[in-house]
C-alpha cells in the first residue's frame, strides 16, 4: 500500500478553508483531518479522540520534550499541537492527512515532512474576500477591516508554498486539490517501487 500525503492547508480569513476541508472530507473518504492535542477542558458533546486529544499540561510538556508533536502553540493559556504519532498512524494507512495551519507552522511542517504538500487557499480578489467576510455577518465592521490587514501579513511565506489554488467556487476549489494531490501521488518516485517489481518479475517470464 502507498502510504498517504500530509496536505497543509493555509489560506486567508475569509477564504473558505473550513468549507472546502469538510466537503473534502465528505466526498473523498481517503482523506482525514488530523486531531489536535490540547490542555483546555473539554466542552459539552466533545469526545476524546474524536475533536481532540484532551492533555493535562503536564502531558502536553512531556509530549513537547520527547519530539512527540509535528507542531505546537500556546493560545489564550492552553496548548494546541498535532501529534506525530497520529499522522504517521493515518499516512502508513493510506490515509491523505489534512492539517488546517498558518503559514509559519506550515514551514515547519515541511521542515519535517519533505514531502508534505502545501496548499494555499485565497479568494480571486481583495474585493471577494472583503464582501465574504461582510456576509459571514458575524463580525462588526472594525474586526472585518482588522482581518483585511492581517491579510497582508498572512500572505507573507505564500511563496514557499506547493500549490495556489483560487476558490472562486466551492466545486472547483474542492476538485482542484483532490487533482493536485493525485497528481502528487502519481510522480515518479512514489511508484518507482512498481517498476522495480515488473522488472523483477520480467526476468522470470
Amino acid at each position: 500500500m502507498n502510504s498517504g500525503k500530509l496536505i497543509v492547508i493555509s489560506g486567508f480569513s475569509g477564504a473558505g478553508k473550513g468549507t472546502v476541508i469538510k466537503r473534502l472530507l465528505s466526498e473523498y473518504p481517503n482523506y482525514v483531518l488530523s486531531i489536535s492535542a490540547t490542555t483546555r477542558k473539554p466542552r459539552a458533546g466533545e469526545e476524546h479522540g474524536r475533536e481532540y486529544f484532551f492533555k493535562t499540561v503536564d502531558e502536553f510538556k512531556s509530549m513537547i520534550d520527547n519530539n512527540e508533536l509535528v507542531e505546537y502553540a500556546q493560545y489564550v493559556g492552553n496548548y494546541y499541537g498535532t501529534p506525530k504519532e497520529y499522522v504517521d498512524k493515518q499516512l502508513s494507512e493510506g490515509k491523505n492527512v489534512i492539517l488546517e495551519i498558518e503559514i509559519q507552522g506550515a514551514l515547519n511542517i515541511k521542515k519535517q515532512f519533505k514531502d508534505a504538500v502545501l496548499v494555499f487557499i485565497t479568494p480571486p480578489s481583495a474585493t471577494e474576500l472583503k464582501n465574504r467576510l461582510v456576509n459571514r455577518g458575524t463580525e462588526d465592521l472594525d474586526t472585518i477591516m482588522a482581518r483585511l490587514r492581517r491579510a497582508e501579513e498572512e500572505a507573507a511565506g505564500v511563496e514557499n508554498y506547493d500549490y495556489i489554488i483560487i476558490n472562486d467556487t466551492i466545486d472547483k476549489c474542492v476538485f482542484d486539490i483532490n487533482s493536485v494531490i493525485i497528481a502528487e501521488s502519481n510522480k515518479s518516485n512514489n511508484k518507482l517501487d512498481i517498476i522495480e517489481d515488473i522488472k523483477e518479475n520480467l526476468k522470470d517470464i
